[in-house]
């Protein structure tokens, strides 16, 4: 999860910080603090705020690119070589996912103060 410094997340959203500190006494974008003090914002705060819900998001993703001359078409080949590789990854990490899952259950037991069983 990515934090924003207040002067951060106002070029962000292209207002001043003068604005953030208004919304939060305002109520309309709630400011989090650090332990310090501190004011910060997250990346779900910004999604929020744009109106993006990511838990019910159907969208795909769609990658265009092209090149200009005949020469740079290996270049072209070297991305798309790039990104089957990391996709590749991705969907290997599929037959482990009942695996990750389970130790996150054990992660979060564990903190509890529990014995795993």
């Amino acid at each position: 999860m990515t934090n924003y410094k207040p002067k951060d997340f106002a070029e962000l959203l292209g207002v001043s910080v003068k604005t953030l500190q208004r919304w939060d006494r305002e109520g309309t974008l709630k400011v989090n603090r650090t332990p310090t003090d501190r004011r910060y914002y997250t990346y779900n705060q910004y999604l929020q705020f744009k109106g993006i819900d990511t838990e019910n998001d159907t969208r795909q993703i769609v990658i265009y690119a092209r090149v200009s001359t005949r020469d740079q078409k290996d270049d072209l080949q070297d991305i798309v070589s790039i990104l089957h590789v990391f996709s590749c990854r991705l969907y290997g990490l599929r037959k482990y996912k009942k695996q990750i899952e389970r130790d996150e259950e054990i992660a979060k037991e564990l903190q509890d103060g529990n014995q795993p069983n």
